[in-house]
């Protein structure tokens, strides 16, 4: 029972409607229902992955970088001031990673894709419906769910994600899914354009200025991979050095003119606010550079440094609101290194997958991989819960389908039989 492919399909499905909804989750059934759904799925999948051990190939399989990464955080408990902290950040971290590297190992990427889209069609439906219910039917703010109820100004609005940013970092990669399903025809044609526009219009209640440039960012990256895929083999790899060009000059462009970049995505001075969060962290991460403060995840309101951002009063941000100053912070020089290595690595290995790759499911993971590393320039929610469960699950499909130390045993053994 516990190897069958039916059981593997529904565990994936209920592993990533719990990282999806783990806001609403824990809201609902507390801190320790929550925990115990997560320690349930954990074991469920540990259990199935023993049932599976002959069926997985194991070498080559987990990226080493993914591997460091995990490992150096799990270190950093050594010299942290807040170890309860750090225990329950490193604890919360491992569930998640290892979920995602089960629905990784357990399930081919049209499956995975198939999972995604339907926990994410419930999602936008749940959210547009509870949002409908405040905004509109009692005319009620959802405290609990942080829904404020406005949708009859056409938002912004926050579903059951917490933030408006969250929904639309979601409502991106649903339409990447979404459109991943309906080009493999793996749903019907009215699901799938039902499914795009729920995702079209959660997108735009948002109002969530970055997601809003994130989804320009993955439709010219699906351009680009349309027109790599197409290229001669010959050709391909001189135009890979191009389009590395052109990304190379866009950057330094946006870096460039970043004030009125800066100014047009200073949205009711959200900005504003996180520069100044940014500026606090970056003052703390000087006193801890190479080693950083240790790793918590979710800030600790109450734990040193973490409380110097919570005045009388105030909002407390919860993160550094960018994931890769978030890691410096908690994980020093060293763990920001590891984590460039390990995001680098996922995204270079999937984007070579898409464009050599003649099925389109192979887009999926490059495209979502794009979508996160833009949304974690404003948002920490890549390192923890739906968009880290989505992070493994990326690198490590693309680790399995292309690792380095799989073709090094390849040309070893190549080698080897020559000589014989």
């Amino acid at each position: 029972m516990l190897s069958s492919p039916r059981l593997s399909a529904a565990l994936t499905t209920t592993i990533v409607g719990a990282g999806a909804f783990s806001f609403a989750l824990h809201q609902l059934l507390g801190w320790a229902g929550f925990i115990a759904v997560l320690v349930g799925l954990v074991v469920l999948a540990v259990l199935s992955l023993v049932a599976q051990w002959r069926e997985i190939g194991w070498r080559g399989l987990l990226p080493i970088s993914l591997l460091g990464f995990i490992g150096w955080a799990c270190i950093s408990f050594v010299w942290s001031q807040y170890h309860w902290a750090s225990v329950a950040g490193i604890s919360y971290l491992l569930a998640f990673t290892l979920l995602g590297i089960y629905v990784a190992l357990a399930r081919d990427t049209i499956q995975i894709v198939r999972s995604f889209g339907d926990v994410l069609r419930v999602v936008l439906a749940v959210s547009l419906s509870m949002e409908i219910l405040s905004g509109i039917l009692i005319d009620t703010p959802i405290h609990f769910l942080g829904i404020t109820g406005r949708l009859d100004e056409l938002g912004p609005i926050t579903g059951v994600l917490n933030t408006s940013d969250q929904l639309g970092l979601v409502s991106v990669i649903a339409l990447i899914t979404f459109g991943t399903e309906m080009r493999t025809r793996s749903v019907s044609r009215g699901l799938a354009l039902g499914s795009l526009a729920l995702g079209v219009v959660s997108l735009l209640l948002s109002r969530a200025p970055l997601a809003f440039g994130a989804m320009l960012v993955v439709a010219a990256a699906a351009a680009v991979l349309y027109g790599l895929r197409r290229a001669p083999d010959t050709s391909r790899g001189l135009w890979q050095l191009g389009v590395f060009g052109l990304v190379a000059t866009v950057c330094a462009l946006a870096w460039i003119f970043r004030s009125p970049i800066v100014t047009a995505f200073n949205a009711g001075g959200a900005l504003t606010y996180r520069l100044g969060v940014w500026r606090g962290v970056w003052t703390l991460t000087q006193s801890r550079a190479l080693l950083g403060w240790g790793w918590a995840g979710a800030w600790p309101v109450t734990a040193f440094p973490f409380s110097t951002f919570a005045p009388a009063g105030g909002r407390f941000p919860g993160s550094a609101l960018n994931a890769y100053l978030d890691v410096w912070f908690q994980l020093g020089t060293v763990g920001f290194g590891l984590f460039l290595v390990f995001l680098g690595l996922a995204f270079t290995r999937s984007w070579l997958l898409a464009s050599r790759r003649r099925s389109v499911v192979f887009a999926w993971p490059s495209l979502i991989l794009v979508a996160l590393l833009i949304g974690a320039l404003a948002e920490s929610s890549l390192l923890v819960e739906f968009a880290w469960l989505t992070l493994v699950v990326c690198s490590v499909k693309a680790s399995r389908e292309l690792s380095w130390r799989r073709a090094f045993e390849s040309v070893t053994l190549r080698t080897q039989v020559e000589r014989e």
